[in-house]
């Protein structure tokens, strides 16, 4: 299978694909792959969706996530993991990168790109992982402003309002904010930060029927849950966002101390990917023989 021939692209377009997964009774899981080949593995593992971390793209371009990123460096790791994978795609919007108009340029960039959908979050910049302290909020009208513009640019785009108001407005600002923006256009609401099973139930219960999206980031502020107990407390989605390129950034760190230390890697040589399995990994030979089957000498009569 490769992104190569239409007949294996997917018949409906992504947004379609990622809303058929969350009308489901079963909770959507979606980890965090920052690359196509990241992308890739977690398809062959069994994941029907994917999350696109702007941390974990921010990480892995060496800055940090504090809104450098741009529209364009997103939509470039957009196409890698639609392409790589064919499943939808969740990815971070950040807050927009602007205003209403700089909204439905992302929303058209992202679509355009693979994404079946897209989160905004309530910060304004410069915008900090929600996990973190002293996040500064847009007033819910203008972030309901953006999630109309979303919503208006968008085609199939699902749109996920995320707010971060738990750590400065409690419950009762999160549920008015969530109510806002499901009103603005929002199909979800990602209740961001949360720091208890208490306020996670709490968020569900008076959000009844809302499809809801829970942040299992480690080293946050959310206390560890399985996709299970998420389920079990109303939540429809759950992302694991940076969790691939943590472990991938531990392993890159051991194999350099372990280069400069020895003078070679060959300690580590199991725990390498074999060339045969990074090839089939990536369907290299699926590749070759598609190439050969085009490119074939046809001899004059």
């Amino acid at each position: 299978m490769t992104y190569l021939l239409s007949a294996d692209l997917p018949a409906a377009p992504a947004g379609a694909r990622f809303r058929s997964l969350i009308e489901r009774d079963t909770i959507l899981q979606m980890p965090g792959a920052h690359n196509g080949l990241a992308a890739i593995q977690a398809r062959d593992a069994g994941f029907e969706a994917l999350y696109l971390s702007g941390a974990a793209v921010s990480a892995a371009m060496g800055v940090p996530d504090l809104g450098i990123l741009t529209v364009d460096d997103m939509a470039f790791h957009i196409r890698q993991l639609a392409r790589a994978s064919n499943l939808p795609v969740l990815v971070d919007g950040d807050t927009g990168y602007g205003e209403a108009l700089n909204v439905m340029h992302m929303v058209r960039s992202f679509e355009d790109a693979g994404a079946g959908a897209v989160q905004i979050e309530d910060q304004i910049l410069p915008k900090k992982c929600g996990h973190l302290n002293d996040k500064h909020l847009a007033s819910p009208q203008d972030m309901a402003a953006k999630v109309n513009a979303a919503r208006r640019a968008r085609r199939d785009l699902v749109i996920i309002a995320r707010t971060d108001a738990a750590a400065s407005e409690g419950i009762e600002g999160t549920v008015a904010r969530a109510r806002l923006y499901l009103e603005a256009g929002a199909d979800a609401i990602f209740p961001e930060a949360l720091t208890s099973v208490d306020m996670f139930r709490d968020v569900a219960q008076r959000l009844p029927g809302v499809k809801l999206l829970a942040n299992m980031t480690e080293f946050g502020r959310t206390p560890a849950l399985t996709a299970a107990e998420f389920e079990e407390l109303g939540y429809r989605m759950v992302i694991w966002p940076v969790s691939s390129l943590r472990v991938a950034a531990k392993a890159q760190e051991e194999l350099f101390d372990e280069i400069r230390r020895a003078g070679t890697p060959k300690a580590l040589i199991g725990r390498m990917q074999t060339r045969a399995e990074l090839y089939d990994t990536i369907r290299y030979f699926d590749y070759e023989a598609l190439d050969r089957s085009i490119v074939t000498t046809v001899l004059p009569s």
